[in-house]
């Protein structure tokens, strides 16, 4: 784990966040997929997720999504509500998992 979190260093994050960026994205993927169906979590992982971008801006982490991610989930039958419903548990997941990763407080 980092030493300490420098937002500075967060804008290069692969350089020198990755394994912890990993560890919050497993951290997420292995909580919603012990509560959701796992074609689905692993749906919106390999094709949603993928190509997100963790943020942090303002003193706050965020998951900047993809354009399109309904679109992008292929082969899985779900409906808008259910997927919608799903991707934005999955995301505050993942946002949570970033503070408690790098050792940052979460805003109140």
């Amino acid at each position: 784990m980092a030493d300490e979190f420098d937002p500075e260093k967060f804008e290069d994050k692969y350089a020198h966040y990755f394994p912890e960026l990993q560890r919050a994205y497993k951290n997420a993927f292995n909580q919603m997929n012990e509560r959701y169906d796992s074609e689905l979590i692993h749906g919106i992982d390999q094709m949603v997720l993928n190509e997100s971008e963790p943020m942090y801006e303002d003193g706050e982490f965020r998951v900047e999504l993809p354009e399109n991610p309904r679109e992008r989930l292929q082969g899985v039958l779900v409906d808008d509500e259910k997927f919608e419903a799903t991707l934005e548990e999955y995301v505050d997941r993942i946002e949570t998992e970033l503070y408690r990763t790098l050792g940052v407080d979460a805003p109140e």
